[in-house]
């Protein structure tokens, strides 16, 4: 394994990264052009919160001049970050929304040139919903979010969240029944520094039976079918669970 497939981003390195990114499109010609990037996901919960660690990419919405391409992989390459390592992917999921930069919120300035946004409080949250991978941190990032706001004394309620879904969504039509009840029970139980525990458990089991569904049956997993298959393998452990017991 090289070292560019062993890197993760935390809050530290995520500050030298964009602050190389920066000098190196001012350099490229940005002066005259300056960059806005809006980051989400992982490298939004990083910036904002402190119960995660890391992160394997960026995701960001990047609104700059073409030259901020070459940019982002003259700085991967000087660095050793592996290729993507700061990308737009996301906005082919169901999570992206035009709206994203409306109601991000401003982070820093590098060099003049490159400003830089983040997403956070129930507008992420709505992000995380509208995803809602239960074999990645969505879930977990879910209660992080909703525990630190509740000790910075500023909760988000259901209604602040139902908000943020429509200002990007328009509805919740397109946020899945198992999302819905998960921060229907969330916030209903309230005891969020149990329940992350419990969340991140559950997610890393899910990812592990995934992995070992797709070894057995290659191929048959996709985006559209990966829910429905994550229930039949709930069902399947609970009932081996009953027939142990």
């Amino acid at each position: 394994m090289s070292s560019k497939e062993r890197i993760t981003f935390t809050k530290d390195n995520i500050d030298t990264y964009l602050k190389a990114l920066a000098k190196e499109y001012r350099r490229l010609g940005g002066r005259s052009l300056p960059a806005e990037i809006i980051l989400i996901g992982g490298a939004s919960v990083l910036i904002n919160y402190g119960f995660r660690d890391m992160t394997t990419d960026i995701d960001a919405v990047i609104r700059s001049a073409s030259t901020m391409k070459e940019a982002i992989d003259c700085v991967g390459d000087e660095l050793d970050l592996p290729r993507g390592w700061l990308n737009e992917d996301f906005k082919r999921t169901s999570s992206f929304s035009p709206k994203l930069v409306q109601y991000s919120s401003y982070y820093k300035t590098y060099y003049g040139v490159l400003t830089v946004r983040t997403v956070s409080g129930e507008y992420l949250i709505a992000m995380k919903l509208m995803s809602g991978r239960q074999y990645k941190s969505d879930l977990s990032d879910i209660i992080g979010i909703l525990a630190a706001h509740e000790r910075r004394g500023a909760p988000i309620t259901k209604e602040m969240i139902s908000s943020a879904v429509v200002d990007l969504y328009g509805s919740w039509d397109g946020i899945t029944e198992t999302s819905r009840r998960f921060i229907d029970d969330a916030i209903r139980g309230g005891d969020y520094s149990r329940l992350i525990k419990e969340i991140k458990q559950e997610e890393m089991a899910t990812k592990d039976e995934l992995i070992e569904f797709e070894e057995k049956y290659p191929g048959r997993m996709n985006a559209e079918n990966v829910d429905n298959i994550i229930d039949q393998l709930k069902i399947k452990k609970r009932a081996m669970n009953n027939k142990s017991e």
